[in-house]
């Protein structure tokens, strides 16, 4: 049996999808695999934001439509990148163990931050996160692969720049010896849902053998409900949104940040998850509306 593989040409993307098949022949050692690279709109328009040029699907609607052609079995997504909605006909059949969810601000090795330093990022999310520890700091936009981005770091064109720690961990980047890295706690920067999740996607009702076998519980049970989340609020990436779910045994710990200022919680029994997060959002919608 051979499958076919559909993901973005960036280094990152490459290395997920290398995860994606060694947990496959880990289970199934006789399948053969293909990757077949495509090109995203958000990979081939660098120089606007994201909103600007259409929003998460940019990453992903090309890769989609390879699956529904039937031009690929697979798609390897990271999970934070896909819209709040799952495409008709296809399903997210499993996901691989979580990274670092948090976020990451990089300098040029031995560079001193100041307040009125230029820092790149192109995130609602994280400028409303970064603008309490430099509140007059210049925000400046950053799009780009990641290596993309740190070499823009390191040419002088930002002074520092804020990047996921999943992302430097699957490419090693932690070990480059022209950057200092200092990991952000949630109370400066809640992550954006289902940041450091790689999603299996496929065709609806296909390939269930293969996906249930990688699928890593807990991390799915994460996934639920931060995408859950997502939906309920009906936010994309122009939003400051944050949310992380944490899954500790039987229970799970639900934080949101709306504004990147106040934090919410809740937390209860895993299989009352979506029930969890249904009446956190409730409660913080019932909050700003009483403002």
């Amino acid at each position: 049996m051979k499958i076919r593989i559909g993901t973005r040409k960036s280094r990152l993307a490459l290395i997920q999808t290398d995860m994606f098949i060694a947990a496959v022949k880990k289970e199934f050692p006789d399948i053969e695999t293909e990757i077949v690279n495509i090109s995203t709109k958000g990979d081939e328009i660098i120089d606007r934001p994201l909103e600007k040029i259409g929003g998460k699907g940019v990453f992903t609607d090309a890769i989609e439509s390879a699956l529904l052609e039937k031009r690929i079995d697979f798609a390897v997504h990271s999970a934070k990148d896909m819209p709040s909605d799952i495409t008709a006909g296809l399903c997210v059949g499993a996901v691989l163990r979580r990274a670092s969810p948090v976020d990451v601000t990089v300098f040029r090795k031995g560079f001193v931050p100041s307040d009125e330093m230029i820092i790149g990022t192109s995130s609602t999310r994280r400028s409303y996160g970064i603008s309490k520890l430099y509140a007059h700091a210049v925000l400046k936009d950053i799009r780009g692969n990641v290596d993309t981005r740190l070499n823009k770091l390191h040419n002088g064109e930002y002074d520092c720049i804020i990047l996921a720690a999943a992302g430097l961990e699957r490419l090693g980047a932690f070990d480059d010896s022209r950057f200092d890295f200092v990991r952000l706690s949630t109370d400066i920067i809640m992550p954006a849902p289902c940041q450091g999740i790689i999603a299996i996607q496929s065709r609806r009702d296909e390939f269930a053998e293969i996906l249930s076998r990688i699928d890593h519980t807990d991390t799915m049970y994460a996934y639920e409900t931060e995408r859950a989340i997502l939906r309920l609020m009906g936010s994309g990436c122009s939003s400051p949104l944050g949310a992380l779910a944490e899954i500790k045994g039987d229970r799970i710990d639900i934080q949101i940040s709306t504004d990147q200022k106040s934090i919410s919680s809740d937390g209860g029994d895993i299989t009352k998850r979506l029930i969890i997060a249904e009446r956190l959002v409730k409660r913080i919608c019932a909050e700003r509306s009483s403002l």
